[in-house]
């Protein structure tokens, strides 16, 4: 179960989100809120998982009160104006609702919402995906589809086995930390490699699919040892 609240200058719009979570039933709408200052209050005071959160109100932006109030909890961004998706998505919402709101776009929310709630919480041991956050979206990619990864200036690009690349603004080493060590290695400072994707290593090569990639002097004990352990 999600405890969400929602909070929004219009009592329109909350009556809206207050009907379509009464019809998910993973979704435990605590409280509703015109006002930012009790809904900061709240919490400060209760454990609350999601905020449905207006961009454009009066007082303070939704973004602004996010980042003062809530940078720790789910988000999930709504507002009638468009031009806010992309500071929504930058802040690691979850999703973005442009309103007016209906029900089976709400509902494709709470299900992103969902399957990131459980990947949160489920063991390190028991994950077989990571998130992240790629063209203003939060994507969810399997162990298994990693063919390599490797850096981009400040960003990386995560080569799929069906040819597709995601570019997420994120490094190596934070990567490497929702990556399961048995089966990913950095044989490089520039590349991380899932294990069974490698045929050979051939001196300081490994040999990939139509692919080699350099093994960095730094790396070379450890992937040797990895690889070795298979």
């Amino acid at each position: 179960m999600i405890n969400c609240i929602a909070i929004d200058d219009e009592p329109l719009a909350l009556s809206i989100i207050e009907a379509f979570c009464a019809k998910v039933p993973f979704l435990q709408l605590q409280k509703t809120f015109t006002d930012i200052s009790e809904a900061a209050k709240f919490l400060r005071k209760f454990p609350v998982d999601l905020v449905f959160l207006d961009i454009q109100m009066p007082d303070m932006l939704g973004t602004e009160f996010y980042r003062a109030h809530a940078k720790d909890k789910m988000v999930i961004f709504t507002t009638a104006y468009s031009e806010y998706a992309v500071e929504g998505f930058d802040l690691n919402a979850v999703d973005y609702l442009l309103k007016p709101i209906e029900f089976q776009r709400f509902l494709q929310a709470a299900n992103k919402a969902m399957d990131y709630y459980n990947y949160l919480h489920q063991s390190e041991t028991g994950n077989q995906h990571l998130y992240v956050r790629s063209e203003y979206s939060l994507v969810k990619i399997a162990f298994s589809d990693i063919f390599y990864i490797e850096t981009l200036d400040d960003y990386l690009k995560i080569h799929l086995k069906d040819k597709k690349i995601v570019l997420t603004k994120m490094n190596l080493k934070n990567i490497m930390s929702k990556l399961n060590p048995i089966e990913f290695v950095r044989p490089h400072r520039s590349y991380i490699v899932p294990l069974n994707q490698v045929e050979s290593v051939r001196g300081k090569v490994i040999h990939l699919p139509g692919l080699e990639i350099p093994i960095g002097i730094k790396y070379e004990e450890d992937f040797l040892k990895a690889y070795t352990a298979r």
